[in-house]
C-alpha cells in the first residue's frame, strides 16, 4: 500500500512509506494534520538471537515521533489476537527500556478517524 494520493508535509523519512494498512495511513494523516514529524518504520530492534548470532526475533514499530522520542505501533488485529504483539513490546522495553512505544488498537484508530472525520476506506 503506497502513500498516494496523500502528500505529507511532517513525514521525516527519505523513501515514500509503504504502509501495511489503512489503519497506518489514518494515523500518518492525523499525524500530518497536526504538524508532528514523523518517520515510518525507521528503526528495528532485535529482541532474541538464535545460538549463531542471527536474529530470531525481532521488532518494527510503525512510526517514530522524533520531538517526542516515541515509537507508535498500530495493530488491526482483533483485541482477542494481540496477545502475541503484546508480548513483543513486553520484551522491547525489557531489552530497551529506554525506547518509548506506545501501542494503538484498531478501536483507537477507528476513533481517531471518526474525529477527524477520516475515511479509512479510500
Amino acid at each position: 500500500m503506497s502513500a498516494e494520493p496523500w502528500d505529507f508535509q511532517a513525514y521525516r523519512g527519505t523513501e515514500p512509506p509503504a504502509f501495511a494498512n489503512q489503519a497506518e495511513v489514518a494515523c500518518a494523516r492525523v499525524l500530518d494534520y497536526y504538524g508532528i514529524p514523523w518517520e515510518y518504520e525507521p528503526r528495528t530492534f532485535v529482541l532474541e538471537r538464535n545460538a549463531d548470532g542471527g536474529v530470531a526475533e525481532a521488532f518494527t514499530p510503525d512510526f517514530y515521533l522524533p520531538e517526542q522520542d516515541l515509537y507508535v505501533e498500530v495493530t488491526v488485529m482483533k483485541q482477542s489476537l494481540v496477545t502475541r504483539k503484546n508480548r513483543k513490546l513486553r520484551r522491547l522495553r525489557e531489552r530497551y527500556p529506554g525506547v518509548n512505544v506506545k501501542l494503538f488498537y484498531k478501536r483507537d484508530i477507528s476513533r481517531l478517524a471518526e474525529r477527524y472525520r477520516l475515511d479509512l476506506a479510500s
